[in-house]
């Protein structure tokens, strides 16, 4: 028995899970009080007017072929973001349990953990000119100083910092809370990297998940398709917890067209494509006289420190896009998240900062 799923609340570990309307495909329906007839404008395979597949048997195939792993290894949810919640409610008692976040990251985390009532640590990341890096000492001391920690989250690379974590580092703080707390790893942007997944350590390190999403890359964040990939006994806890019929019909048909293996070649062009483009406009930027700083990336997008970051939020605008305003996450004041476009949005960005700038000079 993996250890780790000792740590999940007393309750969910004796919950019986809802039993849904399984189907044979043998038989016509008649036993889940279901409308016999489609809707207007039904042009799925399946036909909306019956409950999804519960589990997903064919979705879960698909992903545990795309991410290399056991089918038993993966759970679907809809986004990542419940797979986020799913883990803190499996593990997390009301009151008692914490998860620890290393800020700047992505907001979800702690507004799920606030949601179940878990505290949450602090364990700030460490900026540089060159990025932000984990604290690893004080992380690890605030883990096991606190005996409340159930789940560390580590988001690599980082929203809204952009770089990849240290590999070494994130795999010393999995070794180091083996048996005290699961180490879960976000990759929602691992694809842009051209580094490995955390997937491929799964089977050395027991309390490591990984959560990994189709939003990006793979063009399909209105479709709602995230993976939580873990240790087949994490699986099965989580697997109590997620409602029955969770993944809707039409996600998982748009998710078997847009992952079948005769895509996966102009999936990967659009990823190099972003990629080439995100180097483009780093440099440009720096050019700037408005940015005083671009931080590296290894995602779809940059962070960039300002010199006045109204007046490059409002550049863009004035050229008909809208980035993302970081200046209320710790240590990013005066920083902008500006996702990589097409080559012609990121064209058209540019020219309103160098607009805005003109505007300026002549102001003055």
């Amino acid at each position: 028995m993996n250890p780790n799923v000792k740590l999940a609340r007393p309750e969910i570990l004796t919950l019986q899970s809802y039993v849904y309307a399984a189907w044979d495909h043998r038989y016509e329906r008649m036993h889940a009080n279901e409308n016999p007839w489609r809707a207007a404008g039904d042009n799925s395979l399946l036909g909306l007017n019956v409950y999804p597949e519960s589990p997903a048997t064919a979705l879960h195939a698909r992903l545990a072929e795309l991410y290399g792993v056991a089918l038993y290894q993966v759970l679907a949810g809809r986004g990542s973001d419940e797979g986020i919640d799913l883990l803190i409610r499996s593990f997390c008692r009301a009151g008692k349990d914490s998860i620890v976040i290393c800020p700047p990251t992505f907001g979800f985390y702690r507004v799920a953990a606030e949601v179940q009532g878990a505290g949450v640590i602090e364990v700030p990341l460490l900026r540089s000119s060159s990025g932000f890096a984990l604290n690893t000492d004080k992380l690890l001391q605030a883990c096991k100083s606190n005996e409340s920690v159930k789940l560390v989250f580590l988001c690599s690379p980082g929203n809204p910092p952009g770089n990849a974590l240290n590999a070494a580092a994130m795999l010393n703080v999995c070794r180091e809370l083996n048996g005290r707390a699961l180490v879960v790893v976000d990759e929602a942007y691992i694809e842009f990297t051209g580094r490995p997944s955390f997937t491929n350590l799964l089977a050395d390190h027991p309390n490591l998940v990984v959560l990994r999403t189709l939003s990006k890359a793979y063009a399909l964040a209105g479709a709602r398709c995230g993976t939580t990939i873990a240790d087949a006994e994490i699986i099965s806890v989580l697997a109590r917890v997620i409602p029955p019929y969770a993944i809707p019909t039409s996600t998982v048909e748009s998710v078997l067209e847009a992952t079948a293996p005769e895509q996966r070649a102009r999936i990967a062009e659009q990823i190099q494509t972003l990629i080439s483009e995100r180097g483009r406009l780093a440099e440009a930027l720096r050019q700037c006289a408005l940015i005083r700083h671009v931080f590296p990336s290894d995602a779809n997008f940059l962070l960039v420190e300002c010199s006045d970051a109204d007046a490059v939020f409002n550049a863009a605008r004035s050229v008909g896009l809208v980035v993302r305003d970081q200046r209320k996450q710790p240590q990013c004041g005066n920083c902008l998240r500006i996702t990589i476009g097409t080559p012609e949005q990121n064209k058209r960005l540019l020219q309103g900062i160098r607009d805005a700038e003109k505007k300026s000079q002549v102001s003055a």
